[in-house]
């Protein structure tokens, strides 16, 4: 026997083989089996409704959105707090073009998708045929792979590529386009157990040079900090993170997406970096001698001004992507490892913690002088003191999700996030319509969690129709509207940057919410007062029901402190009381 030939019989599950002839339908759903997929979102149509025909005949749990959009988020809330692969399904044409942006955002947010889209038949591609886009093309900036399948013999080793690739290295979504016609063909596939892909061979282990280099950096650092993102969630290298801290005593400032990689509660943890993170966190990235990046990539939102960002620093990065590392801040101790194998690794090596006392102190003192506040007057709700109440009621414990703008940053400043996989939101893409979707994916991965979705009023509006899938199900998500008749950040910088010309930022006319929500058999409530609010928030953020408050919080709250476009770290404005 041959080399090839070995490895070729390796990669071959023969007692997966199928006992005889199969069709494409049905192989799609084996396929998927051999996967352990437990839960799919989808939305049938012309092109998939052999996939469904063979779904019904051999279930996998399927979780029927009511747009594609709202699929395809609430995949990525599933993939998020769950680990796994979210898997999406939908028809070719408009099925397929509607979840491009939940395809932008998990590419973005680095979130394992595997998605499936209908194509017309072989036959036909290329001529404009009845509900037919270049899925391929489409796709193709926005995944980390994408396939279109031709053979039905090549189904199973393509969808156990797909999960490989989406699931190792830096995650991120993978597309599978299968043509109608490719469901009704007859064949005896094998189904593998391998995968053979020498040109995707991620990184996992870090380089000992460079580890010993930082070793050396740490001690003569004087001002050391963290810069911990969502790198080390994906990783589950928040324990490693945590001992790793305690031992060196270095501060630690989050991204945005980072949060809950390391304990809000704890001493040394200065809170969110960037545009609307706190004056302490970007203090300490301004003035450090030493930052240490653990799975952030340097997002304009954090840095600010690159020319003001850490200006004085040795900078150290730790990326499973070696396509992060310099791409936007100068490297000069790049490790291009997995966060929890990097992290083990210096840590086995025995040396002292950077002599940093009086840099601790004096960021500990700017902590006292500089905390987050919010104004006490004006009519209305204080959105910052709702989400402290939000706090409390869960413990903290909750799972929370959210769309993009002031809603999402109130809830990062004063939610306190101490465990790992609690915090669901659009980063990189800043999608609006992302939060009560992806609460219904988060519900459906984690049951027995208390699930709460914080949405801004226009956001909630664009995937609203997604009440259905809870009433259905009986989810029992917490939908939180911040309802201030406003894009409310759009409001924000028009005040802020365009003299308060509001264009076309303020939602004059609205739905009525509660209404809404008794329309679907949900309950709801409207309330405009603290006292409200706490009462409401009581009663029902513990049960096991869903239900759906529509919050009047204060009209012209302002997100402060905040970084505007084109300053530096330290030059935020809002810090004080206005």
């Amino acid at each position: 026997m041959s080399q090839n030939a070995k490895v070729k019989e390796l990669k071959v599950d023969t007692t997966a083989a199928s006992a005889g002839p199969i069709n494409g339908a049905d192989l799609f759903i084996e396929s998927l089996k051999k996967e352990n997929v437990e839960v799919m979102f989808g939305y049938p149509g012309g092109a998939v409704l052999p996939l469904y025909d063979a779904l019904y005949k051999n279930p996998i749990r399927h979780i029927l959105a009511r747009h594609e959009q709202g699929a395809i988020h609430a995949a990525e809330g599933y993939a998020r707090v769950s680990g796994k692969p979210g898997v999406v399904l939908a028809t070719s044409g408009p099925g397929a073009t509607n979840l491009v942006t939940g395809i932008t955002d998990a590419m973005m947010d680095s979130l394992p998708l595997v998605v499936f889209t209908g194509q017309v038949a072989t036959g036909v591609i290329g001529t404009d045929a009845f509900q037919e886009a270049d899925v391929i093309g489409i796709t193709m900036p926005i995944t980390k792979h994408n396939y279109q399948v031709r053979d039905m013999n090549d189904l199973p080793r393509i969808v156990h590529e797909a999960f490989h690739i989406a699931t190792t290295g830096r995650p991120g979504p993978v597309l599978i386009d299968i043509p109608k016609d490719i469901a009704g063909m007859i064949g005896e596939p094998e189904f593998v157990t391998e995968v053979d892909l020498p040109g995707y061979q991620p990184n996992f282990k870090p380089n000992s040079l460079q580890v010993k280099k930082l070793r050396g950096a740490l001690v003569q650092a004087k001002k050391p900090v963290i810069l911990a993102g969502a790198g080390v969630l994906h990783a589950k290298a928040s324990e490693e993170l945590l001992q790793f801290v305690e031992k060196m005593q270095i501060p630690v400032v989050n991204t945005l997406l980072g949060l809950g990689g390391f304990p809000a509660n704890h001493p040394l943890f200065l809170g969110m970096g960037g545009m609307h993170g706190t004056n302490t966190a970007n203090k300490a990235l301004y003035e450090t001698d030493l930052l240490i990046n653990i799975g952030a990539r340097f997002d304009d939102r954090l840095t600010g001004n690159l020319a003001h960002f850490a200006p004085s620093a040795t900078v150290a990065h730790i990326d499973i992507d070696p396509a992060e590392i310099g791409k936007n801040v100068e490297t000069h101790i790049p490790i291009v490892a997995d966060a929890r194998a990097a992290l083990k690794k210096i840590m086995s090596l025995d040396f002292e913690a950077p002599k940093a006392d009086e840099w601790r102190a004096k960021l500990q003192q700017d902590k006292v002088e500089n905390p987050l506040w919010n104004t006490e007057d004006g009519e209305g709700i204080s959105p910052q003191l709702l989400m402290k109440m939000i706090h409390e009621i869960t413990e903290g414990d909750a799972i929370v999700t959210t769309d993009v703008g002031q809603h999402q940053m109130w809830t990062a400043q004063y939610y306190g996030f101490n465990k790992p996989d609690q915090w669901v939101t659009s980063g990189g893409l800043g999608t609006m319509g992302f939060g009560f979707p992806s609460a219904i994916g988060a519900q459906i991965a984690k049951p027995d969690k208390t699930v709460v979705a914080i949405a801004g009023d226009a956001g909630f509006q664009m995937t609203l129709q997604e009440l259905g899938l809870v009433a259905e199900l009986k989810l029992p998500v917490k939908i939180i509207v911040y309802n201030n008749m406003a894009l409310g950040m759009v409001r924000q910088w028009q005040e802020t940057f365009y003299e308060e010309r509001y264009s076309q930022s303020l939602i004059p006319v609205q739905p009525d919410f509660v209404k809404l929500a008794d329309s679907y058999g949900i309950r709801g409530y409207k309330v405009s007062t603290e006292e409200e609010a706490a009462k409401v928030l009581r009663e029902t953020l513990t049960d096991n029901e869903p239900v759906l408050i529509d919050c009047r919080i204060k009209p012209k709250e302002m997100v402060y402190p905040m970084i505007a476009p084109g300053k530096g770290l330290h030059e935020m404005i809002g810090v004080k009381p206005q």
